[in-house]
């Protein structure tokens, strides 16, 4: 682990190898990503970090914006001297990944873009993410990850997945409420990218769990019709956190896709 401008970031691979930056989903660490890294790292240099407020990353004064995390992803790069990245995102990641090729395309040779959507939250989106906030004022940041990490996931998935669904939840609850509650602003406050997708000219992977509540398969396979170079995959027995759920399923389509980011 090395810090860049206060972000825990871990790479890994040889840095001579084509970059993968993964920016993982709320309110996940780059954790959820090891099977990912576990099967790309021999041919590709995999980076992840903690977002902002959540894992080993600052908290600061959550006062937090996807535009500056999308300043955020582009510094890591930076630093690590890479000008053009494949960038994969997962929900709340999507969102970062969807402003970052909307404002910075030439930074990026392709995306991957997992259980998101491009949309701006609705009234009823933000008063939800209101609701998350003073949930965790009244009760608590462990209350309200152990209350909402469930709903992201297929049900089955839980037993399914047993310990590594545990490890996933407590690297969760070490988050604070600072954090949490930054998070929930970002996204309340994040612009639609609807308007965008036509302009991304680079080749996009689609990948969404067949169970997916949040970002269904209806609403990805609408994005991809949008993009210019796009390939939509439906993990079944998946829900929020397909290449989580399902890592093999996912990989094998990551693994297909990669080759045609040039």
């Amino acid at each position: 682990m090395k810090l860049i401008n206060n972000l825990a970031v871990y790479c890994h691979g040889k840095s001579s190898h084509p970059a993968i930056l993964f920016v993982h989903g709320f309110p996940l660490t780059a954790a959820m990503w090891s099977e990912q890294i576990a099967a790309l790292q021999d041919k590709y240099y995999c980076i992840t970090y903690d977002l902002r407020g959540l894992g080993e990353s600052t908290v600061g004064d959550g006062q937090y914006t996807v535009e500056q995390m999308v300043d955020d992803a582009l510094m890591i790069l930076d630093a690590e001297g890479i000008e053009k990245a494949v960038i994969c995102g997962l929900s709340m990641g999507g969102y970062i990944t969807l402003r970052a090729l909307e404002r910075n395309p030439e930074r990026f040779s392709g995306a991957i873009l997992c259980d998101t959507k491009a949309e701006a939250d609705t009234n009823a989106g933000k008063i939800n993410r209101a609701a998350g906030i003073k949930k965790v004022n009244s009760s608590g940041p462990e209350h309200y990850v152990r209350d909402f990490l469930p709903t992201t996931v297929y049900q089955p998935s839980i037993e399914r997945l047993g310990g590594k669904y545990t490890t996933l939840l407590n690297d969760c609850l070490k988050n604070g409420a600072i954090g949490i509650k930054g998070c929930l602003l970002a996204m309340a406050a994040r612009t639609d990218t609807t308007r965008a997708l036509p302009h991304i000219q680079v080749p996009v992977l689609l990948v969404c769990g067949e169970h997916d509540s949040f970002s269904s398969p209806a609403i990805m396979q609408e994005m991809a019709g949008l993009l210019p170079q796009s390939t939509c995959i439906i993990i079944p027995e998946a829900g929020h956190l397909a290449p989580f759920e399902q890592p093999e399923l996912a990989n094998s389509a990551i693994r297909d896709f990669l080759p045609l980011c040039k």
